[in-house]
């Protein structure tokens, strides 16, 4: 009875995603949510719960047969809290793919990878913003403080390679949504530069390792780095 019981679960579950597809197509907004996705982000518990609380039984009128999955019709209101969600999921993947694209173009699959891996690591640490647009654009508005040079050096402006930049959307897109997994092949690095140089500011971190053409390094342990 579980299992069936599971089963069913399940089968609910694609049938309300196939609904809220159905819906933005029907009012338009599809194209702009997922431009450059090929799946639905992932959506947060309190707007599932929101659908899920709101939601009017399409065919209330009939009995169902037994095996009929009953689709949810969302309300306004949840609508209007997907649609803010599947927003902020594309703001934040266009945000890493153009770090990806403008730090690590060049780079291989693993070498993009990682400075993902450094954008992300940054998001959980003290020093830096909680999301990935605040990480990559920390410090951009001031004459000094970009912490990553193109956002702050005109390069943003100029016209993208487009095989490059595709590469890097989709690369963006998988690994937000769970599909690449990045593991962790830069140990924990917050910072990264390109092997030919040596910034100031690596003296007081620890290297981590080199991947391809980049050089990653975490923070010293306070003990060390007092």
């Amino acid at each position: 009875m579980i299992k069936k019981t599971h089963e069913a679960m399940r089968r609910a579950d694609r049938a309300l995603i196939g609904a809220l597809m159905l819906t933005f197509v029907a009012s338009g907004t599809a194209m702009a949510i997922n431009s450059h996705t090929d799946q639905i982000p992932a959506l947060r518990p309190s707007i599932v719960h929101e659908i899920a609380r709101t939601s009017v039984l399409t065919h209330a009128a009939r009995p169902a047969p037994q095996n009929m999955i009953v689709v949810p019709a969302p309300t306004a209101r949840a609508l209007a809290m997907l649609k803010a969600e599947a927003a902020e999921v594309v703001m934040q993947e266009n945000c890493l793919a153009q770090a990806i694209y403008f730090e690590a173009r060049g780079e291989s699959i693993e070498g993009q990878k990682a400075v993902a891996e450094v954008i992300l690591n940054r998001t959980h640490h003290a020093n830096y913003p909680r999301t990935i647009c605040g990480v990559v654009f920390q410090g951009s508005s001031l004459d000094h403080g970009c912490q990553f040079s193109f956002t702050c050096d005109g390069e943003l402006d100029r016209a993208k390679s487009p095989g490059a930049w595709a590469s890097a959307r989709r690369l963006a897109m998988r690994i937000l949504s769970g599909r690449v997994q990045l593991g962790n092949m830069t140990g924990g690095a917050i910072a990264f530069h390109a092997a030919d140089v040596t910034p100031d500011w690596s003296d007081g971190m620890s290297q981590t390792v080199q991947i391809g053409n980049h050089i990653f390094y975490r923070r010293l342990p306070r003990t060390q780095a007092s």
